[in-house]
């Protein structure tokens, strides 16, 4: 299938020209240099100038490990930004349409709410993977955008990787993979396969595996004709000066990450063991994320009861095919433990 990046750009988006900021006309503000630009105070805090708007440091490191051009990466204020500016970039008010399969990620459908788009939902199967016949045969022309979230929030399962192929290979739009928990996962990222799809858009997080949901860093992965066009419609400064040094920081730090992710998973492993000795849980869903999805007898009563007992979990009963399931984020082994004692107590 051929595919052509300016047959799915807004047209005034293809008119644009982004803003440019004093930043963004002298580069080199790491120089000793009198700075009487962009209208800073000049008295030194740490944080009187505006910082850099395209990260570059950060994107640096993270273009390497991911073995990929500083060009093909882009930041922004928590994975949300970066779908919304997705959703602004290609999507046409009124008129496009976007897909996404539910039980998913709650923020699509708001986005896509939001920015007045329609939200085609195409249910995923019962053993939660992704319709391919079905997705395809809803999309029609507009169809700008295919969400695909996986490791997939709430089920917790990655899905099978020839369905992906399957829907990249038909599906005329951008389809968007939704990485978020892919650091829990034992399959490869599709980052590695973006040269391969012209039509290709990755997000992850720092939230997740590298504990830094406080700060806010989303990040997309796509060609570079897609950054570029993204890049357009960004806001300036987006990603704040602290943001981007305590994300720089804990990229680089890959043995503490790599450690507290081992723990999460050998903590989920411990969960699920002690899940099947649960009298009231009837079912639990391979999870290749930091959490597990597991189907009880009733869910509100157990949340309560949970709840009574000091500890907060997440009852999904309301997203399709999810009824009567809780889901359960796992903790530090303390906190797992205490978790543990609960259920058996109940």
């Amino acid at each position: 299938m051929t595919f052509d990046i300016n047959n799915l750009v807004r047209e005034n988006v293809k008119k644009l020209k982004p803003y440019s900021s004093a930043r963004d006309e002298f580069k080199d503000f790491d120089k000793e240099m009198v700075f009487l630009d962009a209208n800073e105070n000049p008295f030194n805090n740490g944080v009187n100038r505006y910082p850099d708007p395209q990260q570059r440091s950060l994107k640096d490191v993270l273009a390497q490990q991911k073995q990929i051009k500083t060009s093909q990466v882009l930041l922004g204020n928590g994975s949300d930004e970066v779908l919304d500016l997705i959703f602004r970039a290609f999507c046409e008010p009124k008129k496009d349409n976007i897909i996404t399969l539910p039980p998913t990620y709650g923020m699509y459908k708001v986005l896509a709410e939001t920015n007045d788009i329609e939200n085609r939902e195409v249910l995923l199967t019962e053993d939660f993977e992704p319709n391919v016949e079905a997705i395809i045969k809803e999309a029609d022309s507009n169809s700008k955008l295919l969400f695909i979230c996986s490791p997939n929030n709430p089920t917790g399962n990655i899905f099978n990787i020839k369905k992906v192929a399957q829907l990249l290979q038909n599906f005329s739009g951008i389809v968007v993979i939704d990485e978020a928990y892919i650091d829990f996962s034992e399959a490869p990222s599709w980052v590695s396969k973006l040269s391969e799809y012209p039509n290709l858009i990755i997000t992850q997080t720092l939230s997740k595996a590298y504990g830094m949901a406080g700060i806010r860093l989303g990040i997309c992965y796509a060609s570079e004709e897609i950054i570029s066009v993204i890049n357009k419609i960004k806001p300036p400064y987006n990603v704040n000066e602290l943001t981007q040094k305590r994300a720089l920081d804990r990229v680089l730090d890959v043995e503490s990450v790599k450690n507290e992710i081992n723990s999460i998973l050998s903590e989920r492993s411990v969960l699920y063991k002690a899940l099947l000795e649960v009298n009231f849980v009837d079912n639990i869903y391979p999870s290749d994320s930091n959490f597990v999805l597991a189907k009880v007898d009733n869910a509100d009563l157990r949340y309560q009861q949970l709840l009574e007992k000091g500890v907060v979990i997440r009852n999904r009963s309301s997203q399709p095919l999810c009824e009567n399931t809780l889901r359960f984020t796992i903790g530090t082994p303390s906190e797992n433990k205490q978790l543990i004692e609960v259920l058996k107590e109940l």
